[in-house]
């Protein structure tokens, strides 16, 4: 395809909520952080390499007795609050922010040992502002 000559009317999304197949034993709650990981199911947000960012969970999905896909998890992306590690100030806004856990986000890649979340864009008393 090449380059625009011309003004375009590019399509968008105004609804950001997706549904993603969860990963056999995986339980996922409410309001965490959900990556996808390298066989491409939903899983909680963990310290982790290699994995997606794909959102917040909008609802529990409890697939722990169930097969790769078996259930799926409802997803919005946009901008979150997350717990700060102590690692994130707003020296950072506009930077990267990494997963720990399902709920909690860093500065950095942990030496290489977790995935980003997304971009920072704000830090206040109670968290850090995460734009998936």
């Amino acid at each position: 395809m090449t380059a625009q000559t011309a003004d375009r009317n590019t399509p968008r999304r105004e609804n950001l909520d997706f549904e993603y197949a969860v990963g056999a034993g995986s339980k996922i709650f409410a309001g965490a952080i959900v990556m996808r990981n390298a066989t491409g199911y939903a899983v909680k947000g963990a310290t982790a390499t290699g994995q997606v960012a794909l959102g917040v969970a909008q609802e529990l999905a409890d697939n722990t007795a169930g097969a790769d896909g078996a259930i799926k998890v409802k997803v919005r992306r946009g901008l979150h609050r997350f717990a700060n590690d102590g690692t994130i100030t707003i020296a950072d806004i506009g930077a990267t922010a990494y997963i720990v856990d399902d709920q909690t986000v860093a500065d950095n890649n942990g030496a290489a040992t977790r995935s980003a979340a997304g971009t920072i864009r704000d830090v206040d008393a109670t968290g850090v502002w995460v734009e998936f």
